[in-house]
């Protein structure tokens, strides 16, 4: 029986600025709802993200906040105040110390805030829209930012990125997908404005914009070495009007005329198909790539096997991220280097919390929310 050859896998990757990884494989950015609740990371988040670096050739982070107005979850770290530099740098030293590069994935919640983690319980967005949730509810009404109130957001997130670089990450990652304030600025679902942040397509892209240029300025300014700036992005949005595959080149295009490292498309299943926007029947990550062009392109969306990552790299994407697969199986590179690809682990075993390292916040969320992952029976 023919051996399967997994060495594109675990091939170096060179970024532009220089930064190389000892693979291809980077740990997707999941939320752990693990850290201390003054926004420190904790001792049982900093096991986890151990566990799991020592395989990978890049990890991101779970997202951190910027703002105290933008805190999204329980127990999510934050890089709101220098306080927390020495929190951020025993992460990124946690990281790295196995052999991974560093990224911090920075965020601001928006309309998707839970209000009693907020200050004064008020979510704000780029217009009054509430989200709207599955089974047809409806999130809590934001208030509507003002002009000097964005503008404070856009400088928190260069700020965020001035703690990353002192705290010893290799990169930024801009969240900008998954429905939180930078995607509701972009979205013409929940961005009804009237002024320069909103209006037009091109108008939606202005806060967006905004952030990369901040985040770049601020790399430009304090890093002495490469640092990498990256864009997540989700490519569709469900809702009528929504973000469309045509909106969402428009946004790669944009991003490639200010200049990044990578973007990272998130998508639940790698090869789903585009809704709306483009006549095009191919699987969205392959349009996405063809759009990027140069610039490198993640990819992510149960890739669960050897032979699932193999294949997502036909598709063109430059890296693989794995979320829920390091969550069942944090040793899943290194059994891939060791010729043991046919031993990765694809089921959660409920009785391995201990061996997996995975924080007691993080394994109620995974247990209790049904099909999250495939559990073994």
């Amino acid at each position: 029986m023919t051996q399967t050859n997994y060495s594109p896998l675990l091939d170096t990757y060179d970024f532009k600025n220089g930064i190389t990884l000892k693979n291809r494989v980077v740990m997707a950015p999941m939320t752990n709802f693990s850290s201390n609740e003054d926004g420190t990371v904790s001792k049982a988040e900093i096991d986890y993200y151990i566990r799991r670096s020592k395989g990978v050739g890049m990890v991101i982070t779970a997202c951190v906040y910027v703002s105290r107005s933008g805190k999204g979850f329980p127990g999510e770290f934050g890089a709101d105040s220098d306080e927390l530099i020495p929190s951020l740098r025993e992460l990124a030293d946690a990281i790295k110390g196995h052999g991974a590069k560093a990224v911090l994935q920075i965020f601001h919640g928006g309309r998707q805030c839970p209000p009693d983690l907020l200050p004064d319980g008020q979510t704000v967005s780029a217009s009054s829209v509430p989200a709207e949730l599955p089974g047809g509810g409806q999130g809590p009404v934001p208030r509507t930012l003002t002009d000097e109130e964005i503008q404070v957001i856009i400088a928190d997130f260069g700020a965020a990125t001035r703690r990353a670089i002192i705290a010893g990450f290799d990169g930024v990652e801009i969240h900008g997908a998954n429905g939180y304030l930078v995607q509701q600025f972009f979205s013409p679902h929940s961005n009804l404005r009237e002024d320069r942040w909103g209006g037009s397509l091109e108008k939606r892209l202005t806060f967006p914009l905004a952030v990369l240029r901040e985040v770049k300025r601020v790399v430009s300014e304090y890093a002495s070495s490469p640092f990498l700036v990256g864009y997540r992005f989700s490519p569709e949005e469900p809702e009528t009007p929504g973000i469309t595959m045509a909106e969402t080149f428009a946004l790669i295009d944009a991003l490639k005329g200010e200049g990044l490292d990578y973007l990272h498309a998130s998508l639940m299943e790698l090869w789903s198909l585009p809704r709306r926007g483009t006549e095009d029947s191919r699987p969205r990550i392959e349009q996405i790539v063809d759009r990027a062009g140069a610039v490198p392109v993640i990819g992510v969306g149960s890739l669960y096997t050897a032979e699932d990552a193999l294949k997502a790299l036909d598709t063109g994407i430059d890296l693989v991220a794995l979320g829920r697969p390091l969550l069942i199986e944090p040793d899943w590179v290194q059994k891939v280097a060791e010729g043991r690809a046919s031993e990765i682990k694809t089921e959660l075993d409920p009785a391995a919390q201990g061996e997996l390292v995975i924080p007691d916040p993080l394994w109620g969320a995974i247990t209790n929310t049904p099909g999250w992952v495939p559990v073994k029976a």
